[in-house]
């Protein structure tokens, strides 16, 4: 078991999850990492677990979501684990920095970066993909939240056609359908 699959599987049976919904994903979760020592790469086909960010503004009033290029929808960052991510939320920050241009905690040009809410997970969601994802069939994504810096300037990556921010009671039509869900999940966890 690499030190990557473990953190996770260590993640997972840590949190909380809000409702017996999350709970049922949470256990299929754990269940797919215990059977698949490859559970996290790509290369788990069909299914494999995946890390994305909802990023919000400071105030918790506005979302920063981008226009997803192969799959065509608005939505949060993310993507797969890769070998230099140390965990699942480390994978979702890196994705957030990275499709976002929002520079990382750890910048040294004076930008804070985007800030990691709570100490896991906000959200479980299992979700089928299109032939747009080649031979992906299926991503376990686990979601996190962050808070942008105040004066965070986006900037599209290869990945979207478009990046911007939104507010919570104006979310954009063509929104993965449970947008609304994750918005109100990392918002209580700011509040925490």
């Amino acid at each position: 078991m690499t030190g990557q699959h473990a953190a996770a599987l260590g993640a997972l049976r840590a949190w909380a999850a809000p409702d017996e919904e999350q709970e049922r994903l949470r256990r299929a979760y754990v269940r797919h990492l215990q059977d698949h020592p490859d559970g996290l790469l790509v290369t788990c086909v069909p299914s494999h677990l995946t890390a994305s960010l909802l990023v919000l503004d400071e105030s918790g009033e506005r979302v920063l979501l981008h226009h997803h290029r192969k799959g065509g929808f608005w939505g949060q960052f993310g993507g797969h684990v890769e070998a230099g991510d140390t965990d699942l939320a480390a994978a979702a920050l890196r994705e957030g920095r990275e499709e976002s241009g929002i520079r990382g905690s750890n910048s040294n040009d004076g930008n804070h970066g985007l800030r990691l809410v709570g100490d896991g997970p906000v959200d479980l969601d299992r979700h089928a993909l299109s032939g747009a994802f080649g031979r992906c069939g299926e991503h376990l994504d686990v979601r996190y939240a962050a808070v942008a810096p105040a004066d965070a300037v986006p900037v599209r990556s290869a990945e979207s056609h478009d990046v911007a921010w939104f507010p919570l009671d104006a979310l954009p039509a063509g929104s993965v359908a449970d947008i609304g869900r994750l918005v109100e999940r990392a918002r209580l966890a700011l509040t925490r």
